[in-house]
């Protein structure tokens, strides 16, 4: 009898538990024949800066107002990429970053410097906000140890270190100027070298700016994105024998790339350890962000000139370095583990003990800390970045712990947000599906209006539901499209309205759309969901 009775227990503890959730595999821009396709980050990774330590490649690009910020990323290829550390966890420099007062949309991490020297490396990036500084961090491991806030400094506008072999060290910033800096970076050298080291010729009449700055050779030189007016973006570059000038130009890459008008600028070269060079400059490609290519970089003249023979971003190249396993930076999760993993990005500060991966482990639960308006103000929404060509996403939810006036669901989420949602009102859930646009202040970025559009509502019956966000990237018609599914038994799929365009907007969020998952409430805080799963697939085709 009590045999029987602990195998009725074990077949109803088996039959409570979620099943087993088999994801599909990482993949990347690498096309497992010893080739890659470009873009090498098919997302939104603006501003790179790259370096190389030993064999060891790191990259740093921009999340702005997403936390954990600034992420540096570890390749072995320069093709396979997976994020090794964030610099920093939180800002806290106004209660803006927590949404308490307002919002900072666009703001917080912009276009970091990353550097190593003498068995440490730094890291430099100005939040782009008031009051005006820039924040060095440091640590001797981006990969197994924490960021530390080193000093700070003044605000350098697109700011580039340079350390020279001389053992001085400069800040390069704004259009082709240059600050000395103490040689422990602490701040900035009295009576040390402050120039503009030289002045536009009248071709550059419009956007220059985005410096990269490095010696080869005994020569220096600046790498800058240019944008004169009815031309298309390109990267110039500034040499001089002496650092203070004179400099002379040249454009050294100026290409549109994969069936867009959009020019391929802003970033840096990096060298292999077999001598090769190489460059990542990134793309505007609207509703996906900013995504960088990578290239060869061949010295011409003493001239760093990018891409192919022709001057072209190669559609698909051999790989810099063989041999290495696919790794990516966005990625499914069961949320097993006791430790949020490194893919995922809260929107602005998370409340910390409004979410957890132990009170029902196996799930991520996201409790409502506050009352919100909409997904604009909510706080403890979790992201991931899209990925092109295709890319698409399935979340499943666990809804019985939801309060009457609580909102959670999924989001193609940007200033403009396709928000598939489940409602809870007078005890009875129902699934909609709105567009949502965003109005900010100009300055303060806080949010001014929220429009919305209800697109369909569906009535539900069940706790369980799984929602699905298809993503499609592909020059065309088809471009920058998300289609939004629901399903309640996690087989059969319902389309949830048309067909939603992505939009990228640089005067309000300035990034591209992300996957993400929100819960928030509008009456009184304390409802819970629990998300079981992330299921992840990038579509190479």
């Amino acid at each position: 009898m009590k045999r029987l009775l602990y195998s009725a227990l074990i077949i109803l503890i088996a039959a409570s538990c979620s099943p087993a959730v088999k994801f599909s595999p990482e993949r990347s821009s690498d096309n497992g024949d010893g080739t890659f396709t470009n873009p090498v980050l098919w997302s939104d990774c603006p501003d790179p800066d790259l370096i190389r330590v030993g064999e060891d490649f790191y990259l740093v690009t921009t999340t702005m107002h997403l936390m954990p910020g600034a992420p540096i990323m570890h390749s072995k290829d320069l093709v396979n990429w997976e994020i090794a550390s964030y610099i920093f966890d939180r800002i806290e420099e106004t209660p803006c970053y927590s949404m308490e007062g307002g919002t900072v949309y666009g703001r917080g991490q912009w276009a970091t410097s990353l550097r190593y020297k003498d068995g440490r490396f730094f890291a430099y990036f100005t939040p782009n906000d008031q009051p005006p500084k820039g924040w060095v961090y440091s640590t001797t491991d981006p990969r197994s140890e924490k960021w530390e806030l080193y000093s700070v400094l003044p605000h350098f506008h697109d700011a580039s270190f340079f350390f020279d072999d001389n053992g001085k060290a400069y800040m390069v910033y704004g259009t082709g100027m240059i600050r000395e800096l103490e040689p422990d970076l602490t701040g900035v050298l009295e009576g040390g070298l402050d120039m503009q080291i030289f002045e536009r010729d009248s071709e550059e009449n419009n956007l220059l700016e985005g410096s990269r700055m490095l010696k080869k050779d005994g020569k220096y030189y600046l790498l800058m994105i240019s944008w004169p007016r009815g031309g298309i973006r390109r990267e110039v570059c500034y040499r001089a024998d002496r650092i203070e000038g004179p400099y002379e130009k040249k454009v050294i890459l100026e290409t549109p790339f994969g069936g867009l008008g959009a020019g391929v600028a802003q970033g840096t070269i990096v060298d292999t350890p077999d001598g090769g060079w190489y460059g990542m400059f990134f793309q505007d490609r609207d509703g996906l962000g900013r995504a960088p290519m990578l290239m060869p970089c061949t010295w011409t003249d003493g001239w760093p000139m990018l891409g192919d023979s022709d001057g072209k971003v190669p559609g698909t190249m051999e790989k810099p370095i063989q041999g290495h396993p696919v790794r990516s930076i966005t990625k499914s999760d069961d949320f097993k583990s006791e430790k949020l993993g490194l893919h995922w990005q809260w929107n602005h500060n998370p409340v910390d003990e409004a979410w957890s991966l132990t009170e029902r482990p196996g799930h991520l639960r996201l409790k409502t800390s506050k009352v919100a308006e909409s997904i604009y103000t909510a706080r403890n929404t979790i992201t991931q970045r899209m990925e092109g060509p295709q890319s698409t996403a399935t979340v499943t939810l666990d809804l019985r712990g939801m309060k009457d006036g609580d909102v959670a669901g999924f989001s193609a989420f940007n200033s403009d947000a396709a928000v598939l949602g489940v409602t809870m009102k007078d005890g009875k859930k129902t699934l909609t599906l709105t567009e949502e646009s965003v109005l900010l202040h100009p300055r303060n970025k806080e949010v001014l209006e929220v429009k919305r559009n209800m697109i369909e509502e569906i009535p539900l019956t069940k706790d369980r539901i799984w929602l699905r966000i298809d993503a499609d990237f592909r020059p065309g018609q088809t471009r920058d499209i998300a289609r939004l599914w629901y399903s309640l038994d996690g087989k059969t799929w319902n389309k949830a309205g048309g067909d939603y365009r992505m939009r990228f907007d640089w005067q309000r969020f300035f990034m591209g759309t992300k996957f993400a998952i929100f819960n928030y409430a509008t009456k009184s805080e304390g409802g819970y969901i629990d998300v079981d799963s992330f299921d992840y697939t990038k579509i190479n085709n």
